[in-house]
């Protein structure tokens, strides 16, 4: 499946994050940020270094934009920074610190320095894993996360902080470039004034099987 077709049909489960008024006013705000002279304001210079890589690899600019040309990675620093509680702002860091552990013990140096190949290599390694893989890491994550309430200072296991910090940046990245006016008024089906209810029609008339924009 072509990816345009494969992100339009993709879906995200409730809960992700927090979407309201000001978390896409900061998504649109974000387009016009240029990109290559970003610092990013939460994370570190590495943690954003790697988060751009990360997104380039998953969102990367074929037919459609791309991650870097939505400044997707300024929006997910900017709405941790901005909007997110501080449990999730708090679970998000250590995550990104777990994925950065873990690239070092792959490749013996610092995410700062990887290469592109590199970071491909790993986003399969967790997000391609087994179902018995993710099983397993997501049990790791939950036990860190109980022992954490009683050990603050507990670090959480490398693979399965790892695991979670890809998963969030997928569907974070995935919903920030579905909802950007940019996709929305070009990619997607948009109909800024939508007409009847139609239960039943010509596919080619109902947006050719397209996910309809916000």
């Amino acid at each position: 499946m072509k990816r345009r077709q494969a992100l339009k049909n993709i879906g995200l489960g409730a809960g992700i994050f927090i979407v309201g008024p000001s978390t896409l006013s900061l998504l649109q705000s974000c387009k016009n940020e240029p990109e290559y002279d970003w610092q990013p304001t939460f994370l570190s210079a590495s943690h954003g270094f790697a988060l751009q890589r990360i997104l380039d690899i998953i969102l990367p600019a074929t037919d459609t934009p791309g991650a870097s040309d939505l400044n997707i990675a300024q929006f997910i620093d900017s709405y941790m920074d901005q909007v997110a509680d501080e449990e999730r702002r708090n679970r998000f860091e250590r995550s990104a610190g777990s994925f950065s552990k873990a690239f070092k013990a792959e490749y013996d140096k610092e995410q700062g320095e990887g290469k592109d190949e590199e970071f491909e290599n790993l986003i399969k390694k967790y997000l391609k894993a087994t179902p018995a893989e993710k099983k397993e890491y997501a049990k790791r994550n939950t036990e860190t996360q109980d022992a954490q309430k009683q050990q603050s200072d507990m670090e959480i296991d490398p693979d399965a902080g790892a695991y979670a910090y890809l998963t969030t940046v997928r569907e974070m990245g995935i919903w920030a470039w579905k909802n950007s006016e940019e996709i929305g008024e070009n990619v997607l089906w948009y109909d800024p004034v939508p007409g009847e209810y139609i239960p039943c029609g010509p596919v080619s008339e109902l947006g050719n099987g397209k996910a309809m924009s916000l």
